[in-house]
């Protein structure tokens, strides 16, 4: 497998990022956002000074989002499943770390295989922050 560049986000790539977002929730039947691609874009915009915000690829094929105060990835989103880009991210994520915890859709069962490949455990499930139908899994990784 080729290695996946990771570099910190820019300004510049928040519409790339939005699109990632949208194209998700477009393709997921259980999911509907109540947000525009223009709402979402803003959200990244600014969540930029207080995150850290990683893209994968050139062009983006994914990003991270890694509020570092609670050690939490708010979000990880990729065009595709399978090439690599998510374990670049998460990998960068994790890199120095001895704790990370995130949150995903209980539908959603190829994330949580994903993030138990990646070591972390489910602690505990719950109705969900923005999409209140939705419940959602919390997991948590230690180094």
């Amino acid at each position: 497998m080729t290695e996946v560049a990771v570099r910190r986000a820019v300004e510049a790539d928040v519409p790339a990022m939005a699109q990632i977002v949208c194209d998700w929730e477009a393709a997921t039947e259980w999911m509907t956002s109540p947000y525009a691609p223009a709402e979402i874009a803003e959200f990244i915009r600014e969540a930029m000074p207080e995150r850290e915000i990683w893209v994968a690829g050139d062009p983006i094929e994914g990003y991270l989002s890694f509020d570092v105060n609670v050690s939490r990835v708010g979000g990880l989103y990729c065009r595709k499943t399978g090439a690599g880009v998510g374990k670049a991210l998460m990998d960068k994520a994790k890199s120095g770390r001895g704790f990370v915890w995130l949150t995903t859709h209980e539908p959603n069962e190829k994330a949580q295989k994903f993030y138990k490949r990646e070591g972390f455990e489910e602690v505990s499930r719950h109705d969900g922050e923005i999409q209140e139908s939705v419940r959602e899994v919390r997991m948590e990784w230690r180094a």
